[in-house]
């Protein structure tokens, strides 16, 4: 257990409220139990004294002895019986001579008045504590006599010796027990707290492949399943993270060698400089491609891309951006045939779905063959506005289709990189349609084309 730990304090805390429980239970439960002993001790002496002194006039002066010596023995306590309660105050009824009286000159006053004394005190003869009941024996005249019931505190007291050393063993066979119990708890509670805490700081050393396995239904297992998910997506952030780099980097080294290699050439004279600044024009339009579209992609994936939605007519936005690739077409002597609804109005931002659009319908273009078709429609499906742009290019791998909207993935990369993609603009296409509540969805065969789909909520007139 490590010292000073929360696993100890705790356990330390709860052995400390459990040992004075215990104590103060058996401390409180020996304490009553005595204190009703004598009590009942002391009830018992005035009982049997009451009853001697109301059957006063009914005995002759013998039998009276006799029933004192009768009590004297059925109580294992010393009665005293004397018609001159005076020698109760100022003296014992003994013949041998004592200073000390057994009560005082106030407590004989009270006898007087007809009342019973109770007393705990020190025998002024035998030098130890008493017990006593004093029973006033009233007649015509007043008080006539006394009885002094009394035994020693020793004797009351004799029967909790044994119950003390029980009570002892009790408590620390109690406190053993709840030592192991409270132990185990600790550690249940504990334990999985400790594999947390281990999990979290390989994750704060950036190591984020260990799991807290804790197989518990309660809220620990809840929050170790929190922290398990939270490492698997922090595992999954510095994946893509490092792969993201190892992207950059490969895509940043190929126009940079192409652009030292071809400086090489120039400085040996192997090339012209025409040659040399046309490839310097193509690389240095790449490289600033690439940077502007990482820099989109960064703030998407972020909360600092600016976005202002309002209603758009959808299909004269559609119309704007084909007209711009229109040139583009031609060249590859394709031919893009529209199929537009005028009437369906989006709210969305102009800038990002003219870069939506444009960004699908470069790629069409593209990856189409020439003299190929290009087909684009605009419908409305369940409260959506549908865009499907179809090409009859070669297609992608099923394989491949899902991953194609992933950073820098390219199915063929030798191709793309001659034409000068950077390979991010489907996944900024995505982004942008996930901040429009919108859809994206991609329909290939190889050899047939492909088929781009955006779904964005219609505009709400209401």
């Amino acid at each position: 257990m490590k010292k000073g730990g929360l696993k100890q304090r705790i356990w330390m805390s709860f052995i400390l409220l459990m040992s004075l429980t215990v104590i103060a239970t058996f401390v409180l439960t020996y304490f009553l139990y005595e204190k009703f002993y004598v009590e009942k001790q002391i009830s018992l002496l005035q009982h049997h004294g009451q009853a001697v002194a109301t059957q006063y006039d009914q005995f002759s002066e013998a039998e009276l002895i006799d029933q004192i010596a009768w009590l004297d023995t059925v109580l294992e306590a010393n009665v005293i019986y004397t018609k001159d309660p005076m020698l109760l105050s100022g003296g014992l009824p003994f013949e041998i001579e004592i200073e000390e009286t057994l009560i005082t000159f106030e407590e004989r006053q009270v006898l007087l008045e007809g009342e019973t004394l109770i007393l705990i005190r020190e025998h002024p003869r035998f030098a130890q504590d008493i017990v006593a009941v004093v029973i006033p024996i009233q007649g015509n005249n007043g008080l006539e006599a006394a009885l002094f019931l009394y035994m020693p505190l020793a004797a009351v007291y004799e029967p909790f010796e044994s119950i003390r050393f029980i009570l002892i063993g009790l408590v620390m066979l109690t406190l053993i027990f709840i030592s192991v119990i409270t132990r185990k708890i600790t550690g249940f509670f504990i334990h999985p707290i400790e594999k947390m805490m281990e999990v979290t700081n390989q994750m704060a050393d950036g190591d984020f492949s260990k799991r807290a396995n804790i197989n518990r239904k309660d809220e620990l297992g809840q929050l170790a399943t929190s922290i398990n998910r939270m490492s698997y997506s922090l595992e999954q952030v510095e994946s893509k993270r490092r792969e993201f780099l190892s992207n950059v980097s490969h895509e940043l080294r190929t126009p940079i060698s192409y652009m030292k290699g071809y400086t090489e050439a120039l400085e040996e004279e192997m090339i012209s400089q025409e040659k040399y600044i046309d490839t310097m024009k193509k690389e240095t339009a790449y490289i600033g491609r690439l940077v502007h579209d990482l820099l989109d992609l960064a703030q998407l994936e972020g909360d600092s891309y600016p976005i202002t939605k309002v209603p758009l007519p959808f299909a004269q936005l559609i119309e704007d951006v084909v007209e711009k690739f229109e040139w583009h077409a031609k060249e590859k002597k394709i031919n893009i045939q529209k199929n537009l609804d005028e009437e369906i109005i989006v709210e969305g931002d102009e800038d990002r779905l003219v870069q939506v659009i444009s960004n699908v319908l470069n790629n069409a273009i593209r990856y189409s063959r020439e003299h190929g078709l290009i087909n684009v429609v605009l419908s409305t499906i369940n409260d959506e506005a549908v865009l499907v742009i179809t090409d009859e290019g070669e297609g992608i791998p099923e394989e491949d289709v899902e991953k194609i909207t992933e950073r820098f993935y390219r199915v063929n990369k030798g191709r793309t990189r001659s034409e000068g993609g950077t390979g991010l603009g489907l996944a900024i296409v995505q982004q942008l349609v996930k901040l429009h509540d919108g859809r994206l969805m991609i329909d290939s065969e190889v050899g047939k084309g492909t088929a781009v789909s955006i779904a964005i909520p219609l505009f709400d007139f209401e």
